[in-house]
């Protein structure tokens, strides 16, 4: 167990005042059973559905935290307002096939599954998460992006330690993330490891468009991530992580033989603004929703 402190929801829905005090002082937060089994199982079905509907020859983009070629792609630039498909790495040949079963090289889905995907939707913009963004004051939360990481068995990737105001920053600093745990994640599947209070330092670094062309950029002077203090989260099935957006955490590639399916969302506050150089950008078809209603801004 880390010493990260953990929350239930209370009977009445709510959280005690002590998880908004971790909120603030760690940028993270832990709730487990927040979703039911059922709904997890549901949505991971969802996702089989999509997965087996989707034709890879049609693309074959790599999706990497190591290298970012996959920013080169059209197929990955153009996703904000779709569902996408982006394969772990090592599992195309030279003539760009598959090398295993198309259900386990799957890196990830994103990036709009949550207005797009009947059953997604259904679960990202459900009353407790509503209820929850109330309580943690979330600002007119705007519902930005999606994503399910399916950590596959033996081979799921890395991803590099990060903060997700590097990829999707706006003015002030808003975005949050919610991580839930749609299987058991462990330190043999590549659970989350974060480092809590280091929000309060500042952005390192910066995704986004320069002349045309997506960089990763270095912010100057702000010292590097402490990762003698790096935490576990192992939790189990239905936890949901909330992270503050810069927050650092980070997993490991998946060394067993068990999945480790996550979904994740992405909010920001409608009041604040959302950079024009951040690579995800939506056409003008599919406006951002409110969390609390689903009614586009």
């Amino acid at each position: 167990m880390s010493g990260v402190p953990r929350f239930r929801i209370c009977a009445d829905s709510g959280l005690p005042g002590a998880a908004l005090e971790a909120w603030r002082r760690d940028g993270l937060l832990v709730i487990e059973g927040f979703v039911p089994p059922s709904d997890c199982d549901a949505l991971c079905q969802s996702a089989d559905q999509l997965v087996d509907a989707f034709d890879p020859s049609e693309v074959a983009t790599v999706f990497s935290t190591h290298s970012h070629e996959h920013a080169a792609s059209e197929y990955f630039e153009t996703s904000g307002d779709k569902v996408r498909f982006f394969f772990e790495e090592n599992v195309l040949d030279d003539r760009g096939l598959l090398t295993c079963p198309k259900a386990l090289s799957i890196n990830k889905m994103g990036h709009a599954m949550h207005d797009l995907v009947p059953a997604f939707q259904q679960f990202s913009y459900h009353p407790r998460l509503v209820t929850l963004a109330a309580f943690l004051g979330l600002d007119n939360a705007l519902v930005l992006q999606s994503m399910l990481i399916f950590k596959q068995p033996g081979i799921g990737g890395e991803v590099t330690w990060h903060q997700d105001g590097t990829f999707l920053l706006t003015e002030p600093q808003s975005v949050t993330g919610f991580w839930f745990a749609l299987e058991d994640a462990d330190l043999d599947n590549g659970c989350l490891w974060v480092l809590p209070g280091e929000h309060h330092k500042g952005l390192r670094q910066r995704f986004r468009r320069i002349g045309g062309t997506l960089r990763l950029e270095d912010l100057g002077a702000v010292e590097p991530f402490d990762l003698r203090r790096k935490i576990p989260l192992e939790v189990p099935q239905g936890t949901l992580v909330v992270l503050h957006g810069r927050l650092p955490h980070y997993s490991e590639v998946n060394r067993s033989a068990r999945s480790r399916h996550a979904y994740t969302l992405h909010t920001i506050s409608a009041s604040a603004t959302y950079l024009a150089d951040n690579w995800l950008q939506r056409g003008p078809a599919m406006p951002l929703r409110y969390l609390s209603s689903g009614e586009p801004v």
